[in-house]
């Protein structure tokens, strides 16, 4: 078989010349051998006609009734494996919805490298298959292109993590799989251990106390694409094992943190999505975030900041309004105009179990403004409110009312759920922020104690560690979270890197100075020998590529995800394991495989 060398393909190999994406007019009159799966095959009696696919796209072959392999091409069913040699030539009903639409090959041969069975479902880009049915044939549910495309996108930007990182001094380390279990954070997963019986190691929930250890040992700029590992509650966004762009840095402030990895995320939204940000992220204080938007990471696609109006409307008699610890809202333009049972369906909506919400007040603003509290409010009380929240003819209030936290909170929720019901979250616009000085610690009222709000290696503020004793809850840590579209794809910090300091964070969640020694010892002798100032950050790979490519779930950049009760139904796992394996870890327990 001849070729023409300036037109054979890179994939060339025993089996193929080209693969099925990449045949174009130019390469008319060639002889080729495409391999790949049977899409669809269509008998015109005369003439039978098979795309063949393979990861790079599709290739219409025609056989011919006079042709040798004219009736072996009839028998073809879909995801047969093929290979076919033909000459390439112009097609008469060309096809502009893909990229080889100007060509076909003209059969001389058929060889049928497998069969298929029937699938259990199409594999087209659109699918009426069920989750449940794709995740146990997830090898078939990649083959199909947009699975396939989202896989490709997460390789992308792993590529390009590597090349960002890389020529700015980082160096990638490995750190352990099996790790010393630890009572912060998540549940962790275990593992027995069958040389060391009645002990067990932990998978890390992320590379924290290595990484710190790490600059310790003078690394000075660490990253890994790290798996991580969280015995949670699952939901679109959340998988017991998922992937982590975990760096640390020595010898640096917040603001070489911000600097370097903003760089970082314009860096990945110009190389994928070719968006370019000239100016700096807007920043944002955490009790900013809840003050004006009741939530930790606000989506900035869309406004309907809150106003609060409390010392507006007591004194009025209104017993829900005179009795809340706060009264605040938003203002929806224009929707004013919207009938009575759109705005009940409002009412209910931010009831529901989601919002979480005792009831939704409104106000309609416009010359002599109307309520759902007309009874304990005059028009003229009523158009101070709309000129506080900056309100026009046609616009609507949407209040809220209760204690001061879970107000904010539920108001947040409910404000999300506003924006996406009025179609305010363009996936093809980015609004990053970043959200900065959480609070170092919080109450934890099922365990009578404070928590670290980020995790335990965090240093406080220096101006508010006065607070420490005496106010806790107000102490602010020096932390920064990256917040892309009401997502948070990133947080990090600046550690403690001293040893009382760490003995004293660990003091106020509970720690005794012997129970802290035997669980972070290790980190703290470190610190004994050196330590310098560090801190960093983590992105979620798997939220981060949901985001850029436009999803709404992680489950579609993860190559075999586990699904809601944490199962990955096509290998069945997980799955009881037998009675000698248990004895040769000395559990003696068995539990009942549902």
């Amino acid at each position: 078989m001849q070729h023409n060398n300036s037109l054979t393909s890179s994939s060339s190999s025993a089996l193929r010349t080209h693969n099925c994406g990449e045949l174009r007019a130019e390469h008319i009159g060639l002889e080729v051998t495409v391999c790949g799966w049977v899409q669809k095959c269509r008998d015109k009696k005369l003439t039978v006609f098979v795309d063949v696919r393979d990861r790079f796209g599709i290739s219409q072959v025609i056989f011919t009734k006079e042709g040798e392999f004219f009736e072996q091409a009839k028998a073809l069913g879909r995801e047969f494996v093929v290979q076919v040699t033909g000459k390439v030539v112009e097609r008469e009903f060309k096809n502009d919805k893909i990229p080889t639409g100007e060509i076909e090959i003209i059969a001389s041969s058929l060889a049928v490298l497998n069969d298929s069975k029937q699938p259990p479902f199409t594999i087209e880009d659109k699918t009426t298959a069920q989750e449940e049915i794709r995740m146990k044939y997830r090898y078939l549910d990649i083959r199909r292109n947009p699975v396939k495309e989202s896989i490709i996108l997460r390789h992308k930007v792993c590529q390009l993590v590597h090349q960002y990182l890389s020529s700015r001094d980082f160096i990638e380390v490995e750190t352990p799989i099996l790790i010393k279990s630890t009572p912060e954070g998540a549940r962790d997963f275990v593992v027995p251990s069958r040389m060391n019986q009645g002990c067990f190691y932990a998978l890390p929930q992320s590379p924290q106390t290595f990484k710190q250890i790490l600059m310790v040992a003078g690394i000075d700029r660490y990253y890994q694409i790290a798996k991580c590992f969280r015995d949670e509650e699952l939901r679109s966004d959340r998988q017991p094992e998922f992937t982590q762009i975990d760096c640390e840095m020595s010898f640096v402030e917040q603001e070489d943190i911000i600097n370097m990895f903003e760089g970082f995320f314009k860096f990945l939204l110009k190389e994928i999505r070719g968006i370019e940000f000239e100016e700096p992220f807007e920043r944002m204080l955490y009790a900013d975030a809840m003050k004006y938007y009741g939530i930790d990471k606000p989506d900035l696609r869309f406004g309907l900041k809150f106003h609060e109006i409390t010392d507006l409307v007591k004194g009025k008699d209104s017993k829900i309004f005179d009795e809340a610890e706060i009264v605040v809202g938003f203002c929806v333009p224009g929707l004013g105009k919207q009938s009575t049972k759109v705005l009940k369906n409002y009412v209910s909506q931010a009831r529901s179990k989601d919002i979480g919400s005792s009831g939704l007040f409104y106000v309609k603003c416009g010359a002599k403004p109307t309520s759902t509290v007309d009874k304990f409010y005059s028009p003229e009380d009523l158009t101070k409110w709309c000129e506080e929240f900056g309100a026009s003819e046609g616009d609507l209030l949407m209040i809220f009312a209760g204690p001061k936290d879970a107000t904010r909170i539920a108001l947040g929720r409910f404000r999300n759920y506003m924006g996406e019901s009025l179609g305010l979250t363009d996936k093809n616009v980015f609004k990053p922020l970043w959200v900065v000085d959480f609070p170092l610690l919080e109450w934890d009222e099922e365990e009578g104690r404070y928590s670290a709000m980020h995790h335990p290696f965090t240093s406080p503020r220096p101006e508010d560690m006065h607070l420490l004793e005496s106010d806790p809850a107000s102490v602010r840590a020096i932390t920064h979270d990256i917040v892309l579209n009401g997502v948070e794809i990133g947080g990090g910090s600046i550690r403690i890197h001293e040893k009382e300091m760490q003995l004293k964070m660990l003091s106020l969640l509970g720690f005794s100075r012997e129970s802290a020694e035997e669980q972070f010892g290790f980190l703290m002798s470190a610190f004994e020998y050196g330590a310098p100032p560090h801190g960093g950050i983590a992105f979620g790979l798997d939220r981060l590529c949901t985001l850029l490519g436009g999803s709404t779930t992680i489950r579609d950049y993860i190559a075999f995800p586990k699904n809601n009760q944490g199962r990955d139904t096509m290998i069945d796992a997980p799955s009881p394991i037998s009675q000698k394996q248990l004895d040769e870890l000395a559990i003696n327990t068995t539990v009942e495989h549902k």
